[in-house]
């Protein structure tokens, strides 16, 4: 005989969900900037962990911004993709159905064009020159250029320096890149730098890496220190070479559906609240990479040093192929230029 479960139990359960399914709808419906009598929130949505030292800065934004406002502006942080993958995010701010977003300058190349001159391998000399290029006027112009497209820099998040890290074999030399399968960003740039060492380039979702790693479809891939440990590619990829190929900055954005929406004051809290939080990140953002590298070292991988020059003179070429997009091409002009004397930066 054939004994059918009682529907009470599927009608309770059913009740328990309902209230919680109900609630994440709303959520995804809300408006991005919500006003609750005279109060306003603005959902900001990224894909990083809580532990992430961008997602520190953030609430320490978060607590700035309320602290100015005294409390009639706030910021409701969603991490972890809980509302989409980063480009997701993007597209959401484009529309003005979210706030605010953290964004790599590689994949904002996708959004507005010029942002690539910042993922162009080599193309600063160091952190001090870095910091220098973003604080000043290109850096500045590049932020509000994406409101054409309505998305508005707000501030840089550092991100660090990018470098290959591999599953057979250590990267001592650009030639130790040949034939060998790196996952990239979804960024034409960092392909072409790939490319030009002589490795393959193959663009992976982030959530795809560790796997894609463990199973050989991809022989290395490249990234940051604290990224390197906090995804734990390192328990697959045992060796890592800091050749510090790239320094692309996070780039923190507002909707510009959003900001329009803001009085001047309010405006102005944001970005203040924004710039003091890049200020905290920079700080967190080194402890981070030291830490990563203490934890990585100790996991047992091999941690390597190789000399950069070799590297930088492979991709030196890069520079003139945009010789046919007169805008990136004056920008990275400008950007070498940069810092080497006060009337270095010519005008676009």
């Amino acid at each position: 005989m054939l004994i059918y479960p009682h529907p009470r139990p599927r009608r309770l359960l059913l009740q328990r969900l309902l209230p919680g399914l109900c609630a994440f709808l709303l959520l995804l419906l809300a408006p991005s900037c919500r006003e609750i009598s005279d109060k306003k929130e603005i959902k900001l949505a990224h894909s990083l962990e809580v532990s992430h030292p961008v997602h520190q800065a953030m609430l320490y934004m978060a607590e700035r911004l309320k602290e100015k406002s005294g409390g009639t502006l706030s910021i409701g942080i969603y991490p972890n993709s809980q509302l989409g993958s980063e480009r997701e995010s993007v597209e959401l701010l484009q529309i003005g159905s979210l706030g605010m977003t953290k964004v790599s300058a590689a994949t904002m190349e996708s959004f507005s064009p010029n942002f690539k001159v910042l993922s162009l391998p080599y193309i600063f000399r160091d952190k001090a020159h870095f910091f220098s290029v973003l604080e000043g006027e290109i850096g500045q112009e590049l932020l509000t250029e994406g409101e054409q497209y309505w998305l508005r820099g707000l501030t840089y998040y550092d991100a660090g320096s990018r470098s290959f890290y591999t599953a057979s074999k250590p990267i001592n030399t650009p030639d130790d890149l040949k034939g060998l399968k790196i996952r990239v960003q979804a960024s034409n740039t960092a392909i072409q730098m790939v490319n030009a060492f002589g490795g393959a380039a193959t663009p992976i979702s982030t959530g795809e890496i560790y796997t894609a790693l463990q199973q050989g479809v991809v022989d290395g891939a490249e990234n940051n220190p604290p990224t390197f440990h906090l995804s734990r590619h390192y328990e697959v990829a045992r060796h890592y070479a800091l050749n510090e190929h790239t320094m692309v900055p996070d780039i923190l954005l507002v909707s510009t559906k959003v900001w329009e929406k803001l009085t001047p004051q309010e405006q102005q809290w944001l970005q203040e609240a924004a710039e003091e939080s890049a200020v905290v990140q920079r700080k967190l953002w080194q402890e981070a990479e030291e830490e990563a590298l203490r934890e990585v070292k100790k996991a047992g991988v091999e941690v390597s040093y190789p000399d950069k020059e070799p590297f930088a003179k492979m991709v030196e070429p890069l520079y003139e192929s945009y010789k046919t997009e007169p805008e990136v091409y004056s920008l990275i002009k400008r950007i070498q230029a940069a810092g080497k004397n006060p009337q270095a930066q010519p005008a676009p």
